[in-house]
């Protein structure tokens, strides 16, 4: 199949070198002919270091190049999906399976990434969300990696497996777009707290108590919203919960451990030199969380923290010291 991946971040080129591998006619596509040019030149990605771009990979900068294709995986920066969905509604041939492949909510309408998405392609094609535990430093390498595929049509979610399923790469399928995509947008702030509690020199029982309490929060929060609680316990939710919140890999863990050492929230997000999508996430949980009448305290003291200019300090001194309460009081789970 003739497939186009917009946006040759690390992730981007992680999934087009899969589709390549799985024999498929892959074009990476970038913003700046600058960008595509030392992809082209150097045939590796400085976000992939070591890993070698073949030959067979094709390079544009011209969205055109989504034309004829079958599938188009849209891997652009949150802030970046609304602007190129609008240039798919143009460009793409009717039908085409969009792959949402970013993590985050639209800062505005508060409204989930395939949500924004099909608002600006108007019914004209299917969108499928492909998300779960996987560094694009792993995948580009080709370590053992679980996914899941999520659509509101069990076909096109079983569509998409069977494009990026390989030996290395295992891909499940639900159709609950809405617990998927909640659960990644909301690891990244978890992941955040959780660099944090390490920049502050915390132990493992800080994390695992965090990392647990934070899912409780995302659950409840997905399944306000209408998410399948089922969604919190499969990859997309504690396995990138794990993943985001354990390993360097994490820009959001990395942040948050310059963040908790010290280091002002602005010089720490510039210093990691890409896109901190927890920062972003923070507010836009902040925002649901409201509208939905859903209690999130750990997502609203990292708000306090990132927005701010709470001390973090403080901030677990107040989570520790909240009122006392069972732990089971609320049914989340079957």
């Amino acid at each position: 199949m003739k497939i186009t991946v917009l946006g040759s971040g690390g992730w981007g080129t992680a999934l087009a070198l899969l589709l390549l591998e799985n024999g498929h006619e892959v074009t990476l596509w970038s913003y700046t002919e600058e960008e595509s040019a030392v992809l082209r030149e150097t045939h590796e990605n400085p976000m992939l270091k070591g890993v070698a771009l073949p030959e067979s990979l094709q390079f544009s900068t011209d969205m055109s190049c989504v034309k004829g294709c079958g599938a188009v995986v849209l891997a652009t920066p949150s802030f970046a999906v609304r602007g190129t969905a609008a240039q798919l509604r143009e460009l793409a041939d009717p039908g085409t399976i969009i792959i949402s492949v970013s993590k985050g909510i639209e800062k505005d309408s508060s409204l989930r990434l395939s949500q924004v998405i099909e608002q600006e392609l108007q019914g004209k094609c299917p969108v499928v969300v492909l998300s779960g535990p996987s560094h694009a430093e792993e995948v580009g390498r080709r370590i053992p990696t679980g996914v899941v595929a999520a659509a509101d049509s069990p076909d096109h979610a079983q569509s998409v497996q069977s494009l990026f399923m390989n030996q290395r790469f295992r891909v499940y399928t639900t159709t609950d777009k809405t617990g998927t995509e909640i659960c990644a947008a909301l690891k990244n702030i978890i992941a955040l707290c959780a660099g944090c509690c390490d920049g502050m020199g915390f132990g493992d029982n800080t994390k695992a108590m965090l990392m647990t309490r934070g899912l409780t929060e995302m659950a409840r929060l997905g399944v306000a919203l209408g998410g399948q609680r089922e969604s919190f316990t499969g990859l997309a939710g504690v396995g990138d919960l794990i993943v985001t919140c354990c390993s360097m890999h994490s820009r959001n863990r990395r942040c948050g451990i310059l963040i908790g050492q010290g280091k002002p929230v602005e010089e720490a997000v510039k210093e990691i030199g890409a896109v901190v999508e927890g920062y972003y996430a923070a507010a836009n949980a902040r925002t649901l969380a409201r509208k939905a009448g859903v209690e999130m305290p750990i997502a609203q003291a990292a708000y306090e923290v990132l927005y701010e200019g709470r001390d973090p300090h403080t901030v677990v001194d107040s989570l520790m010291t909240r009122a006392a309460r069972p732990e089971q009081d609320e049914i989340l789970w079957p």
